[in-house]
């Protein structure tokens, strides 16, 4: 069992990657982390090379979650909602999923990654509705090859209470366990 993670947090020990700490607790198999503000990944820069090619003009570390997106069995995007939105720089590693999208709508071409299962680790403090985020969210999974997506995961209250504190947010992580497990 393969698992993709990636985290859109730019706190290091905030709420995002708490949750993601219990998930990967209770995983099976390997699991790969890409920190969104922390990589080396660039956004797309829409120089439409995947419009024609196989994967993408740009080379840094996407490079390998490509190899990694290939043959992995879950993928997980977690992220603080900033203005109802999943956040900026994690939005920008997505946008390089650019070169899936072309291979299917401007080659014709079937994605060459394996079907896989996937889930949505939101956290968020304001007004409390992770819905445009969540939607965002799912419409890129898709375009990976994500047939079976968990129902949303989460805390919306982190500005009162600390998601170590949030038990049903905690439920729901081991409960997502087991989903991408079996």
């Amino acid at each position: 069992m393969k698992t993709l993670i990636i985290n859109g947090s730019p706190r290091k020990n905030g709420d995002t990657v708490s949750l993601i700490k219990k998930l990967t607790e209770q995983l099976n198999g390997e699991y790969k982390i890409v920190d969104a503000y922390y990589s080396d990944i660039s956004a797309c820069i829409d120089c439409r090379y995947c419009r024609s090619n196989d994967g993408c003009s740009i080379n840094d570390e996407m490079t390998e979650v490509y190899d990694y997106i290939a043959d992995c069995d879950n993928v997980v995007i977690a992220s603080p909602i900033y203005f109802s939105q999943p956040t900026g720089k994690l939005l920008d590693v997505c946008s390089r999923f650019q070169t899936y999208f072309a291979q299917k709508h401007f080659r014709g071409k079937s994605p060459s990654i394996k079907p896989k299962k996937g889930a949505i680790i939101l956290v968020g403090g304001g007004d409390g509705n992770p819905q445009k985020a969540y939607e965002t969210l799912c419409g890129i999974l898709k375009h990976i090859n994500v047939k079976d997506v968990y129902e949303l995961v989460g805390s919306f209250s982190t500005n009162e209470i600390s998601v170590k504190y949030d038990e049903r947010a905690l439920e729901k992580v081991k409960s997502l366990a087991v989903f991408l497990n079996s």
